[in-house]
């Protein structure tokens, strides 16, 4: 009798600790829907932030490749200008009397959307280019890099280039040079190089006045469309060969510097006197009148959408320069440009600098 009671005893007490564990495990409807709304409150503001952390960082990040894209430019652009013999302001360039322009006789000179700012003469330096006279055979300018013994019977040369940069403003969409692709694409800044080559110091023959092309390598011959009869004492004429119509013309070849130029007109009107205050108020040497900002300026107001986001201001006689970029980071995000303003400024650097060249005509 004893042990049937212990039995049931048993069973009772292990079917109650069955119903109270079921009771500790289980969870009703309404506590996983409370916990559900719970959650969904707790997450969504969470994840609203992580998303606004990410979008600021990408901003940010963007606003410094901008940055750093703008000071290369400007590295590049100064370092290149201090070379500079001769900087051709915007009478020069833009003057409506074709015999007193160089426009014409610069690349791409019938595209509206291509616009020289930056135009100049410089020296550059070619090593180990040209041979020296020596009591033994006569070596070549192809031969001047081929071992040490040839580069020690070589010289350093100089030779006349013509530099021009412009502005370049996409109209293609589809550009690998518009993306994200849009509307209204960024403009750019590009380089070309018209080049002379090494003239043979014993050339007998004055309209022959360089190496034959097997004497030479590429890099050291004349660019085709450079004017060998190109004279200082008429900056404006002669400036290069048959108006860059030779197809051979390394000149048809341009480098694009940088990108993400901005392509608004800033809501910010630029001082009607920036550049006469900015170089000092230069004078014409020969009327001893003030110089226009007109004259000074080289920009892009002769185009059908003018910026002012690249532009040069130029005292010819001093052979300075004083350039200004203005780059565009909010196009880096969107496929339509926005107009530079007080409130997004952060969004548009500037870059300016002033330099003077090195070289002097004559000198």
């Amino acid at each position: 009798m004893k042990n049937i009671l212990r039995l049931l005893l048993k069973t009772q007490h292990q079917q109650n600790r069955c119903r109270q564990a079921q009771t500790e495990k289980g969870m009703t409807l309404v506590e996983l829907l409370v916990g559900s709304i719970m959650a969904f409150l707790i997450i969504t503001p969470m994840l609203a932030f992580v998303v606004d952390m990410l979008n600021t960082d990408r901003r940010e990040q963007v606003k410094s490749n901008t940055e750093q894209d703008l000071q290369a430019a400007v590295d590049f652009i100064s370092q290149d200008l201090s070379q500079a013999i001769y900087i051709y302001d915007n009478e020069a360039i833009n003057n409506p009397d074709p015999s007193k322009s160089i426009k014409l006789n610069l690349p791409d000179n019938e595209n509206l959307n291509r616009i020289p700012i930056l135009v100049f003469w410089k020296r550059q330096r070619l090593k180990d280019a040209i041979p020296i006279k020596t009591n033994v055979a006569q070596i070549k300018p192809i031969q001047c890099n081929d071992s040490d013994e040839n580069r020690e019977q070589c010289n350093d040369t100089d030779v006349l280039s013509l530099v021009a940069y412009y502005q370049f403003k996409e109209t293609d969409p589809k550009s690998i040079w518009c993306q994200p692709s849009g509307d209204t694409c960024p403009t750019r800044i590009a380089r070309y190089e018209i080049s002379d080559g090494v003239r043979n110091p014993d050339a007998t023959d004055l309209t022959k006045p360089y190496y034959e092309d097997s004497e030479t390598i590429p890099s050291q011959r004349k660019d085709a469309a450079f004017n060998q009869n190109f004279d200082f004492n008429k900056p404006t004429d002669k400036v290069t060969v048959d108006k860059l119509k030779d197809p051979t013309s390394g000149a048809t070849k341009p480098e694009v510097l940088v990108n993400y130029i901005d392509h608004t007109a800033p809501k910010q009107t630029l001082s009607p006197t920036e550049c006469q205050t900015a170089l000092g108020n230069p004078k014409d040497p020969k009327t001893e009148q003030p110089l226009t900002e007109t004259a000074l300026k080289v920009t892009d107001s002769t185009s059908p959408n003018p910026t002012n986001s690249f532009y040069a201001c130029v005292d010819t006689e001093k052979n300075i320069a004083r350039v200004t970029i203005r780059g565009n980071s909010l196009r880096r995000l969107q496929d339509s440009n926005v107009a530079s303003s007080t409130d997004n400024s952060a969004f548009f650097p500037t870059a300016t600098f002033q330099i003077k060249g090195l070289g002097a005509r004559g000198k």
